[in-house]
């Protein structure tokens, strides 16, 4: 099966060049073209599944705002009439994805806050206002052609990751999620015996120690359905997927708890959920202790959070 993104590099070269070529010649070397953001298709991992809902041939063509306001509609006429005459098909949700736009409003769009891309600044409250589970959605993909260079130099910026001082937060945020879950909560929801309860805890750790092991590892997470997907691929996330699988597959085990009673300062260990959960915090702090966020070794990840923030030593 022809992957959606392989069509859609051909559709460019064979017939979208073209057309700028011959239509837009002046500004031919002021259009960026590529496939990037939301799509399976721009994270190469579309698949039979993907042909039921978003999935066809298709590219971005980003401009700045001075040459939208000239040619932004004739552009989107050219190209939306050359996919008509390819006999290409796409849903209404495709056609907005891909297409003309501005290089503001795409980042915007899939950062979930404007930003003045063209100027290739970002501050660290710019940072932390970006919706934090869309980052790689907007450097994923590839760029087919940029002369001028304002497109692909924001996409670097991105991709040489967050600054310390929001990297640190982001981490400290997750660290606190993890151990809110899985680490404190868990265990009192299934002390009061509220099952639904307590798989959201499990639900909600698993995300946060995801989420920890790309920031730990300065690598923006794709979209929550492809995350676990991805991190099996990064080194070192082969120590942490079984884990992540055994523990999403483990079940509540009320029998574990019959007779606990709770308290803060004991783990029970009886529960396989609280075991995975020990382990896998344990391969996390392990991973903030390289990147030397960290000297401790209790795995309680809350215990850390200070340190992380502003670099004040933690008693291990």
């Amino acid at each position: 099966m022809e992957k959606a993104f392989e069509g859609s590099r051909r559709f460019y070269e064979e017939d979208v060049r073209g057309m700028i070529r011959e239509l837009f010649p002046k500004y031919e070397k002021r259009i960026a073209v590529g496939l990037v953001g939301e799509g399976s298709d721009c994270f190469g991992y579309d698949d039979v599944l993907s042909k039921d809902h978003d999935y066809g041939t298709g590219v971005c063509l980003w401009i700045t705002e001075e040459d939208f306001a000239k040619i932004g509609s004739p552009l989107s006429i050219a190209y939306n009439e050359l996919l008509d005459k390819k006999g290409i098909v796409l849903s209404e949700r495709l056609r907005a994805r891909r297409g003309v736009m501005t290089i503001n409003g795409f980042y915007g769009n899939i950062l979930g806050a404007p930003c003045d891309a063209e100027s290739g600044n970002l501050s660290d409250d710019d940072w932390l206002r970006f919706d934090k589970t869309c980052l790689a959605t907007a450097v994923n993909g590839e760029v087919f052609r940029d002369d001028l260079d304002i497109f692909s130099a924001f996409r670097r910026l991105l991709l040489a990751y967050y600054p310390d001082r929001p990297w640190r937060i982001r981490i400290a945020e997750e660290m606190h999620a993890y151990s809110a879950a899985l680490q404190v909560n868990y265990a009192r929801c299934m002390v009061r015996r509220d099952i639904v309860a307590a798989d959201l805890c499990r639900l909600r750790g698993m995300e946060a120690a995801m989420q920890l092991f790309f920031l730990l590892k300065r690598i923006p997470a794709p979209y929550y359905k492809w995350t676990y997907h991805a991190l099996r691929k990064i080194r070192g996330g082969e120590r942490l997927a079984p884990l992540l699988e055994m523990l999403s597959k483990s079940r509540t085990d009320m029998g574990a708890w019959k007779s606990w009673n709770y308290d803060a300062d004991r783990l029970n260990l009886n529960d396989a959920t609280v075991l995975l959960s020990e382990r896998i915090a344990a391969i996390l702090l392990e991973l903030l202790r390289e990147n030397g966020l960290s000297r401790g070794m209790d795995p309680y990840l809350e215990r850390y959070v200070n340190e992380v923030l502003d670099g004040r030593r933690t008693i291990p």
